[in-house]
């Protein structure tokens, strides 16, 4: 084709040229928008179907999740400033008895079987909170209920979702697929913030539950055209029904850490991290709550700032910061938050408005998706598969909650104590720092550690792993 349009003399046959210009083009396009396609997601013959329900499963979930968010915010403010310390202690003691259950849940059922009867039970707790709040039935209660089990119900869709992906994919599939299904779960991120942004003042916050709660069935519908494709197909991978138990052990991860000082050091990185977010967190709820007087103005408002955060990491992880870690090095992604926060909190001391708030909370959490958390999993790459899994489900669950939890009664004891915000803003900038200076010495570590390893395997015989020598 491409020979024949060189031959034609388009100023001696007008009528012939457009046409073949026409079709030129097409040839041209075709494999620039293949090479394109290709550059962005490279999915074979057959696999079309399980990506688009991979990626409409995800972005359903955290669309779920996301409309749910500014809810629980707004939760969180009418059960009372004073009653946060006691929802963060209650979520951390719900989620220490819902994690076994669930690994002892998943260890015994496939998940074609398991996983729509728990979203089902999720709707269903929907329901029955939507219809509590309607009837205004033990008011109370049932908000700090609701702010509870939103807490927990964050901590397992995202890791019961690459879960059953994993069991859906090999690993040659799930490096070229997984960047383009995690895509879906950042556009749902965006789209439930923008709904609840549009629809919290006409429905209310209760009517959003709804909204929630249809989402996690259309991701029960995903689930099953997942499972119906993985029957289905000629030459299955991993099979759908292999039983992989949610996570490691909690006491396995205790002593995992408890012989490591590179681990000790991810669990002080982060502490800290859970330390200033509370403390960001509960400065969020008090200054709201003193600037906006109506419940579906702040829902909104909540929404608004996910919406922002979600729209603004989906955009640099896309634009600008998808290389941020190979061109600035580890220890660079480790210490830029820490960094920024040591000035946002200093800022937000001098000057505690909403305005300052929400610049510094959105950037800082911008940065905590985009950098931050990347850089952090990136430590665990000098593991072996035990650190990885167990002690990372150690840090990610009681590490992480208990965190949450003794950071909330030292805000609040030292607002008993007399303590303004702007002091307790003053008092995180140091913890700030040093949370950069963790971060530069586990940047440090891993390091050594990846150096320590490349030295043993390069040594005959040398079994020694690096971990076994990093204690």
């Amino acid at each position: 084709m491409i020979r024949l349009f060189r031959k034609v003399n388009t100023a001696q046959d007008p009528v012939l040229a457009p046409p073949l210009a026409a079709t030129m083009a097409r040839y041209a396009l075709e494999p620039a928008i293949e090479r394109l396609l290709n550059r962005l997601v490279q999915v074979e013959r057959g696999e079309w179907a399980a990506v688009s329900w991979s990626f409409a499963y995800f972005f359903c979930l955290l669309c779920s999740y996301y409309v749910l968010r500014p809810v629980r915010d707004e939760m969180g403010i009418q059960a009372g400033i004073s009653n946060l310390p006691w929802l963060f202690s209650a979520t951390f003691f719900a989620m220490l008895g819902a994690t076994p259950l669930f690994g002892w849940v998943s260890a015994r059922f496939p998940r074609r079987q398991f996983l729509p009867s728990v979203y089902l039970f999720f709707v269903v707790n929907l329901l029955v909170f939507y219809l509590l709040f309607e009837r205004k039935a033990a008011p109370e209660i049932t908000i700090k209920a609701f702010f509870v089990w939103v807490s927990v119900f964050n901590l397992f869709v995202v890791s019961v979702f690459w879960s059953f992906m994993a069991d859906l994919y090999d690993t040659c599939q799930a490096r070229r697929l997984y960047g383009f299904i995690a895509a879906g779960g950042s556009m749902g991120a965006i789209a439930g913030p923008a709904l609840t942004t549009a629809l919290a003042v006409p429905l209310g916050p209760v009517d959003l539950l709804l909204v929630s709660g249809g989402f996690l069935l259309a991701a029960i519908y995903c689930i099953d055209r997942l499972g119906s494709w993985s029957r289905a197909r000629a030459a299955p991978g991993p099979e759908l029904a292999r039983e992989v138990p949610v996570g490691g052990g909690v006491l396995d991860g205790i002593k995992l850490v408890a012989r490591s000082r590179y681990l000790l050091g991810i669990c002080l990185y982060v502490a800290l991290y859970s330390t200033l977010s509370t403390f960001l967190y509960f400065q969020q709820q008090q200054i709201v709550k003193a600037t906006i007087a109506s419940s579906e103005q702040r829902t909104a408002l909540f929404a608004s700032l996910d919406l922002a955060v979600n729209g603004g990491t989906f955009v640099l992880q896309l634009l600008l910061f998808s290389g941020f870690l190979r061109r600035f090095g580890l220890a660079a992604g480790l210490v830029l938050v820490p960094v920024f926060s040591v000035a946002g909190f200093l800022a937000l001391g001098f000057v505690s408005t909403l305005a300052v708030l929400i610049v510094f909370g959105v950037a800082r959490r911008v940065g905590e998706f985009t950098i931050s958390k990347p850089a952090r999993e990136t430590l665990f790459n000098a593991l072996s598969a035990d650190e990885k899994y167990k002690a990372k489900n150690f840090m990610d669950t009681a590490v992480y909650r208990a965190g949450d939890m003794a950071s909330g009664w030292i805000f609040t004891g030292l607002q008993h104590a007399g303590m303004a915000l702007a002091g307790i803003s003053f008092l995180s900038a140091p913890l700030a720092a040093a949370w950069a200076g963790i971060g530069i010495w586990l940047a440090r570590r891993h390091a050594a550690i990846i150096g320590r390893s490349s030295a043993e395997l390069s040594r005959p015989g040398a079994v020694q792993t690096a971990q076994e020598t990093e204690r």
